[in-house]
This record gives structure tokens, C-alpha cells and sequence, in this order.
């Protein structure tokens, strides 16, 4: 029987509902619960059944079959069907997602032989393409709603959507609440489990630990500096989620447009100006690990450590930013620049340090704050930025999390996290092209190897941190956690006991 009224505490509010156009990581835990992926994972990253029954890739690699699951239903009534998945693959992931245009760059065709059959035809192997099948990653959208709508990046139902999730959408209050209903014509029934979900706006982290002590709330996230005191609390639960699937990655980013990044030595002199042993134990208290290459530690096939490393080292870093000709002024500065950090208590800490680390080498950062869709504005399409902190998942393989921060063809002004930095070397174009067709297991290895190599010696990155994911929520809650999504599964199974 259903069970209630799931209360979630949302820190950053998202912009649309609709995660097949957007990577932003506010609208995970909102999407997730309306749209039902084609697959989704258990802990092991093991494919399993979602709106895809059956799956198969043919002998060459060169064509991916999906059998879809008979009577599910869009919420309007409709039916589910091939079409829908043609339609979002081929003019919605590759045109307008920031980790689709890479991740769906060798599908050249998707053939519709009958309602419940899908083939996506591809141009080169994609070896990784299953794991990008969950609704994270891919979100099929209706496409009776879209198609003969005009531009699908402002169509309404991106704000009230249509889908086939477990959760309906009901109503949004903006600044204020998100409120999903039950889904009655579920295909997989009796569930969801509970009654409601309402994820109410919380941008204050502090307000959101309070709001967990006090029973308000049932599942969020809060300032990690508040963990210990609520772990305490025997009514709430702390988990640590450092799962592959969402592995996460915090990098200090240049805007390689300006002038002065275009020194790769002023690059690597700001990251031996770093401790990133002071802002894993200071600002994320121990919850992750130090980053040093641009594939984090958790996604364990593909990371190495044998890369161009930069140990914190302030005299070599003023002796850098020396031989690049930014002299100390009278002033003592060197140089002027700005960051913005993204919204989020972490990110902004990470940004204040930061000013005081480079000011000990000459360099004055001005740190810029703003809400979250200011922030995409600015550094995606004005792209009115110098330096910015920016988080976000690496996995659940690095040709879908990570390629998209490097590789060149997915410099696309308001494509949001996509390759902001304007970065482009050839080699590490070649090495991740290589990579994402490549089946050998040890060759595929090798080329994302040598892609870390050349990206830690060019540095339009430097990678910070690779945080757990920490959520606090009442012992009453239940279930949530069922698969390699984490809180960004569907909650068909949540309850309140």
C-alpha cells in the first residue's frame, strides 16, 4: 500500500524537469522519478531490464537491438513505443545533451522495424553505449509532444513534463517546491510505494540539516561540516554513496579564451599553488579522495596515477608564473582574475581558499557568486568567466562522465557542462576517438592511459577532488537506495515506515 509523502530537501532548483537537454545535477533527483530509464544497474554495474526488455549487440559491434517493454504508457495515455526512442536519440542526445553529443557520436541511424524494436546503427563500435542507457544519461521523451513543436529546447512540457516514471508531475511552486504524484497506470504495479514525493527548495545547507533534525524533510544534503553532529541524531541515517556509476569529480577550470591562460605554465603554476590535501580535509572533511588525474580512482578499469603530477609547491609556482613574465608589481600582484565557483557550500569554501592560496603567489581571485542559472548563462553562453570550480560525474565510463570536459568537438556555447574550457589538443582527440570504439578491454585501457597523460601535462583542468556523495535522511525512509543510480534512481520502492 502506498505510504505517504517523501519529503526531499532540493539545494539548487532546476531549471527545467527534463534532463534529456541538460546535465545540470539539480535536475537528477527531480527527472529520475518521472522518467524510467531504458535500463538501469545494479552495484556491480550489471545492465538490467527498465523500459528495455532485451538488449544485444550484434557481431561486429556495429549495431545495438532493443527489445522495449509491451504496454507501458506516457502519462498522457499514450503508448510507449520505438519511435520515441529513435526520436530522442538522434534529435535530442546528440543535438542538445552536453555528455550526449559524445556519448551518441557514432549512431548514425536508429531503424524501427516494429513498435517494441529499436536498432541503433552505428558508424563505429561504441562499446560503452549500454551504460549510458539509464534515465541519468539517456531519457527517452515523447515524441508526439515534441516533434512537430518547434524548438524542443523551449517546449512547455520541459516544465511539466510527460513521462513514464514511477512519479507524475503535479505542480511547482518556483522557489519553493516541486510537488510528483503517484503514478496509477505504472507499468510496473503495485508500485511506486508511496503516495507523494515533494521536493522542497532548501539553498541553505545549514537550514536543511535543521530541517532533517526536526523531521521536516526525510532525505538531503547538507554542509559536510554539519555530518558528525547529525550522525549522532539515532533518528537519522548518513550515507556515503562513491558509487561508479555517479563517480564525481571537482576541478578548478580556466577559460582558455583569455589570453593569459593560454601559458600552459601559469596553468600549472596555479595547481602547484594548491593543497588538495587542505581541501579534501578542511572543506570535504575526509569524504572522498584527492584528484589527480581527470578520471577519478573510483572508475578503477580506466584511471591511472602514472600522469604528470603538481604537489603543492608555492616556490614553484611564483618561479613559473617568473618565467611566463607575470612579474610582481609594486603591489606584489601579478595578476588579476575571477572565479566563480558553482552554487554550493563546497565549491564556494574551495573558491575562498583558493583566493588566499594564490594571493601567497602574487595572484588576486575575485570570487563572483550567483544562483545556478546565472551561473550556466555565464560560463556556457556568455562565457563571461576566467576561472570556475566545477563538479560533476566522471562514470559510469569515461567516453559518457569524462569526454566531455576534453574533447574538442563538444566546445558548444549553451550546451551546459560540456567543454566550457575551450580546450582542444588533437592528440587527446585521437586518444579518446580511439578509446570509445575500441572492444579490447587492455587496448581500450591504453589509449584512455595516454589520455590522461596529455591532459595532466596540458592542464585545462586541474582536477581538485573526487567527493562522495553524502546523504542524511530519517530512519523511516526505506528502500531508496536500490540501485547503482543511487539518488538518482526512480524510488519506485521507497517507503515510509
Amino acid at each position: 500500500m502506498p505510504s505517504g509523502t517523501l519529503v526531499i530537501a532540493q539545494p539548487n532548483e532546476p531549471q527545467s524537469l527534463t534532463n534529456a537537454f541538460s546535465t545540470e545535477g539539480a535536475i537528477y533527483t527531480v527527472s529520475s522519478k518521472l522518467f524510467d530509464g531504458l535500463l538501469t544497474f545494479d552495484d556491480d554495474l550489471r545492465p538490467r531490464p527498465r523500459l528495455a526488455v532485451r538488449w544485444g549487440f550484434s557481431a561486429d559491434g556495429l549495431a545495438l537491438t532493443l527489445h522495449l517493454r509491451p504496454g507501458v504508457q506516457w502519462h498522457d495515455g499514450r503508448p510507449f513505443g520505438s519511435a520515441d526512442v529513435a526520436w530522442s536519440v538522434l534529435e535530442v542526445w546528440k543535438k542538445y545533451n552536453g555528455r550526449g553529443r559524445s556519448t551518441f557520436a557514432n549512431v548514425a541511424a536508429v531503424d524501427t522495424p516494429d513498435a517494441l524494436t529499436a536498432v541503433l546503427r552505428l558508424s563505429r563500435p561504441a562499446p560503452y553505449l549500454l551504460a549510458a542507457l539509464s534515465s541519468i544519461e539517456s531519457q527517452v521523451i515523447p515524441r508526439h509532444l515534441y516533434a512537430d513543436a518547434g524548438n524542443p529546447l523551449a517546449n512547455p512540457r520541459n516544465a511539466a513534463p510527460v513521462d513514464t516514471g514511477p512519479f507524475r508531475f503535479a505542480r511547482r511552486q518556483r522557489g519553493s517546491f516541486i510537488e510528483l504524484e503517484r503514478n496509477t497506470r505504472y507499468w510496473d504495479a503495485p508500485r511506486p510505494k508511496l503516495d507523494r514525493i515533494v521536493l522542497r527548495s532548501v539553498p541553505d545547507a545549514a537550514a536543511t540539516g535543521a530541517a532533517l533534525e526536526t523531521g521536516e524533510v526525510h532525505l538531503g544534503t547538507t554542509t559536510l561540516a554539519n555530518i558528525a553532529r547529525l550522525k549522532a541524531n539515532p533518528s537519522l541515517a548518513v550515507t556515503a554513496i562513491d558509487e561508479a556509476y555517479s563517480a564525481s569529480l571537482t576541478a578548478l577550470e580556466f577559460n582558455l579564451d583569455r589570453p593569459v591562460f593560454q601559458d600552459v605554465r601559469v596553468r600549472r603554476a596555479f595547481a602547484h599553488a594548491i593543497d588538495r590535501q587542505f581541501i579534501l580535509r578542511s572543506i570535504y572533511y575526509g569524504f572522498g579522495r584527492v584528484a589527480e588525474s581527470p578520471i577519478p580512482p573510483a572508475l578503477a578499469a580506466f584511471a591511472t596515477d602514472d600522469v604528470p603530477k603538481y604537489p603543492y609547491d608555492p616556490k614553484r609556482a611564483e618561479a613559473l608564473l617568473d618565467e611566463a613574465g607575470l612579474k610582481r608589481g609594486r603591489d606584489g600582484l601579478r595578476l588579476t582574475v575571477r572565479n566563480d565557483p558553482t552554487p554550493g557550500a563546497e565549491s564556494l569554501q574551495t573558491a575562498q581558499y583558493l583566493r588566499a592560496a594564490l594571493a601567497r603567489i602574487g595572484v588576486r581571485l575575485e570570487v563572483r557568486t550567483q544562483d545556478f542559472p546565472e551561473f550556466i548563462q555565464r560560463i556556457y553562453t556568455r562565457r563571461d568567466w576566467d576561472t570556475a570550480i566545477i563538479g560533476g560525474t566522471s562514470g559510469p565510463d569515461p567516453a559518457i562522465g569524462t569526454q566531455r570536459w576534453y574533447w574538442s568537438k563538444n566546445f558548444q556555447p549553451g550546451v551546459a557542462f560540456s567543454n566550457g574550457t575551450h580546450y582542444a589538443n588533437p592528440a587527446v582527440d585521437a586518444a579518446l576517438e580511439a578509446a570509445q570504439t575500441e572492444l579490447d578491454p587492455a587496448k581500450r585501457r591504453a589509449h584512455y592511459v595516454r589520455f590522461q597523460q596529455l591532459a595532466q601535462a596540458d592542464l585545462p583542468r586541474i582536477p581538485l577532488v573526487a567527493g562522495a556523495r553524502v546523504v542524511v535522511s530519517q530512519r523511516r525512509l526505506r528502500d531508496f537506495l536500490d540501485s547503482a543510480e543511487g539518488l538518482y534512481g526512480n524510488f519506485a520502492n521507497a517507503w515510509l515506515a
